[in-house]
């Protein structure tokens, strides 16, 4: 059998190689399990399928990624979160590059009931678009601000990928999910300050000031964010509280998101197919993901990848600090060539363990590996963000403003990365204090 580090250097290349040929990742990822299982072991290990994929699916964690993501089709879909949007902007829209800064903030408050990055970012920009247009922000200011705040979608709680590595590395997701909170207070204010800076240095880009909105006008607009407030206090507080796991939480805020959506007099037979129909075909892309990803590390376990991939690391690190580096350097790289959830399925099972052997918390790197798969959103050349608002963008821009336009935000992430790793206690400090 060959070196399994090399076997590891051609499975790395035949995925990349795949999936830049158009090639769905899920599908790349079953073929290479398949093809190493037969020419290594032969057919009995392949018959090993069925069972394992009835494993993987069967876990009852799993069944919140279709509760959550239903939760934030309902509240897109009923027009709360256009409510939303329009609360805030009226309270910053006074302010240098106001809507700028409303793009973060409502992409934060967002992500608190969607864990979806691109759900956050399609929403978002949408509604913040057109009107910065005819505003006269800068392009590239404006569809960066909107990508990168659609990253938030992943780090602030309930994320689905959170809910993920917690079922891969049988982490506590309540755990996870509260290590995200300070991060991700900390990141948005990191893009508030991008935005201040650029502004600052182009002032044309800050567009014109909207008309100012009376007081009694704007304390009305904060009921629209009460929804919203409803929504999280379901969510996280029957899950902190202890009444609720994680599966169940997600499973509350859902009806919660239909009670909203009734009150508001839009729930009708038309929104909830929409919000059924995209529900599925966000789980299933993901289950797909998950089953083909765990075949897949299942048959490299078998060839010894993992270990040889752990001496490898072991002879060229000198330390947790290192390995971090090394890892940073890695999905920095991966990050350009593959989607977050295929990157961050494939990558946990051998990573995990190396960086479980060398002492570091694994909640702590739980949020470490989401702030970097929030990157591959936002690199290109397969950045799925910046597909998302080039697809929504104005007329007479491309991809290329979206990209030049993240790059701040970008250095904000890595940022942050040097602050959890001098200060871990960003991402541990309200875990510990919630459960002891």
């Amino acid at each position: 059998m060959p070196d399994a580090t090399i076997l590891a250097a051609l499975y790395v290349a035949a995925l990349i190689g795949f999936s830049l040929l158009g090639f769905h990742v899920a599908a790349v990822m079953a073929l290479l399990g398949v093809v190493g299982a037969l020419v290594t072991f032969g057919p009995a290990v392949v018959m090993n399928i069925a069972g394992l994929t009835w494993a993987t699916s069967n876990d009852y964690l799993l069944v919140s990624l279709p509760m959550f993501v239903l939760m934030g089709e309902i509240l897109l879909r009923s027009g709360i979160t256009d409510r939303l949007y329009t609360a805030l902007s009226s309270w910053m829209a006074q302010l240098p590059g106001g809507l700028l800064h409303t793009n973060i903030f409502a992409s934060a408050i967002f992500s608190a009931i969607s864990g979806s990055s691109v759900a956050t970012a399609a929403t978002i920009g949408s509604v913040a678009l057109p009107n910065m247009t005819r505003l006269g922000y800068g392009q590239r200011v404006a569809l960066g601000s909107i990508a990168a705040g659609g990253t938030l979608g992943i780090l602030i709680p309930p994320s689905i990928n959170m809910i993920i590595y917690g079922s891969i590395t049988n982490t506590s997701v309540g755990r996870l999910f509260a290590a995200g909170v300070v991060p991700g207070l900390v990141l948005t204010g990191f893009f508030i300050c991008a935005i201040v800076v650029w502004t600052w240095l182009d002032r044309l880009s800050g567009g014109e000031r909207a008309t100012r909105v009376p007081l009694a006008e704007r304390l009305r607009l904060l009921g629209d964010l009460v929804p919203i407030a409803v929504i999280f206090l379901v969510v996280m507080g029957s899950l902190y509280s202890g009444f609720a796991t994680a599966t169940e939480a997600a499973a509350l805020g859902t009806v919660a998101a239909l009670g909203l959506a009734a009150w508001h007099r839009r729930l009708n037979r038309a929104i909830l197919f929409e919000a059924f129909r995209s529900t599925v075909r966000v789980t299933g892309l993901v289950t797909l993901l998950i089953v083909a990803a765990f075949f897949l590390n299942f048959v490299l376990g078998l060839i010894g990848i993992p270990q040889a991939v752990a001496h490898w690391v072991e002879s060229v690190s000198t330390g947790p600090a290192m390995t971090i580096l090394l890892l940073v350097l890695l999905y920095l790289v991966l990050g350009c060539f593959m989607e977050t959830l295929s990157m961050l399925i494939t990558t946990l099972p051998i990573i995990a363990p190396i960086v479980a052997a060398q002492g570091i918390d694994p909640v702590w790197f739980g949020v470490f590996v989401v702030i970097m798969c929030e990157l591959s959103l936002v690199t290109p050349p397969v950045g799925m963000n910046l597909y998302v608002v080039q697809g929504i963008r104005p007329p007479g821009s491309d991809v290329r403003d979206v990209i030049v336009g993240v790059a701040p935000f970008i250095a904000g992430m890595l940022v942050l990365v040097a602050a959890l790793w001098v200060f871990p206690q960003l991402a541990l400090w309200l875990p510990d204090l919630i459960y002891g």
